[in-house]
């Protein structure tokens, strides 16, 4: 068994700088997850707390029943895979895959075996005779993520191996990766600061801000239901628009007030802004759920909003309008058809029943 624990982790470094805060997480055998964040949200020192390439300043790390605070990396039967790939330039394909196994003095009939697969399963078994110059990007990292394959650990561990790729070999890559998960069924798990890898690729998404996990969850649940603003406005692309407001209350029904604009909040979500009546507020809408009148059917006027569009961004199979309400700027993901003329104003329909709220003062949600 795999799981991984994480119980009260903390990492200060030199001049008190806290990297991670109280990290508690469970990883359960053959999951595939995700730590994501911005840059020093300290989701790599996790990773590498882990590893036990940094010692932990305070807190137990378990992999199986195992405690591995004072063990050492070689003998925590996990791979890493980094993301510079860390190969030997003068040694061949086939010797930068079989170094770690020579090391621990494998017979030489299974580390011919265990290359021999891990090439198979990751295509590269023309070349093993290569050194990595002549290999591409994408080639060099199936390389370095063959050296963990053959070493058959309980964890892999992924620190921002497609950082390195061009666009299209990420998204390549990242499926090898997965699919790579479903053929192994071993407990991966990897970090990244792109939440388009994570949501593609983990069975759960850990995110992280400033060293502490801001929510735990399935992708869906993250992008439906974000426990935050930094969560909401972290996970989806583009991101999720914000803008302050007030809630009031008139003839029963109670409505979203701008300054420029004011809608309708659903009978629904009531209940649990109740107590925020006639105070500042942070409005959230996610660019997918603003649409263009003129395609809607059935538009009521109190959820239309009247808004100058400013910039198209055209993307293909749809388009990204920046709005302006003459408050607030705005983004609407529309479909690639629809390009209204630049500086016309426009009426922009919002789906209230995928609107968010949030404190303006924790930044917690409240539905």
């Amino acid at each position: 068994m795999a799981q991984v624990s994480l119980k009260s982790i903390s990492k200060v470094f030199p001049g008190n700088v806290q990297a991670v805060q109280n990290v508690n997480l469970g990883v359960e055998n053959k999951e595939f997850i995700v730590l994501v964040g911005p840059s020093g949200c300290g989701k790599s020192t996790t990773l590498r707390i882990i590893a036990g390439l940094e010692e932990a300043t305070g807190g137990d790390v378990y992999i199986g029943d195992q405690l591995v605070n004072d063990i050492p990396p070689k003998d925590r039967n996990i791979a890493m895979v980094f993301q510079n790939y860390a190969l030997y330039p003068h040694m061949s394909v086939y010797d930068n895959m079989a170094f770690g196994l020579k090391l621990r003095k494998y017979p030489k009939a299974e580390i011919d075996k265990r290359v021999t697969e891990a090439a198979a399963i990751l295509g590269i078994e023309k070349l093993l005779k290569r050194k990595p110059r002549e290999l591409s990007g994408g080639q060099r990292q199936r390389v370095a993520v063959g050296r963990a394959i053959v070493r058959k650990p309980l964890v892999f561990l992924f620190d921002e191996p497609l950082s390195n790729l061009d666009a299209k070999m990420r998204v390549q890559m990242r499926t090898e990766i997965k699919k790579l998960h479903i053929r192994l069924q071993t407990t991966m798990i990897y970090v990244t600061h792109d939440q388009v890898e994570a949501m593609t690729m983990g069975d759960r998404i850990v995110v992280m801000k400033d060293g502490v996990i801001q929510q735990i969850a399935d992708p869906l649940k993250l992008y439906d239901r974000p426990v935050n603003r930094f969560v909401a406005g972290f996970i989806g692309n583009p991101p999720m628009n914000f803008v302050k407001g007030v809630i009031f209350k008139k003839d029963s029904k109670w409505y979203f007030n701008e300054g420029a604009f004011q809608v309708k909040i659903i009978d629904a979500m009531v209940p649990k802004i109740a107590s925020y009546l006639d105070k500042e507020v942070i409005f959230g809408i996610r660019p997918e759920d603003i649409y263009d009148k003129l395609f809607v059917s059935e538009a009521p006027a109190e959820n239309t909003v009247r808004a100058t569009c400013e910039v198209i961004e055209p993307m293909g199979s749809e388009a990204y309008l920046y709005l302006n309400t003459g408050k607030n700027s705005l983004v609407a993901k529309v479909g690639g058809h629809d390009k209204p003329a630049i500086n016309q104003d426009m009426d922009m329909v919002f789906d209230m029943s995928k609107i968010h709220f949030f404190d303006k003062d924790s930044d917690n949600t409240l539905v």
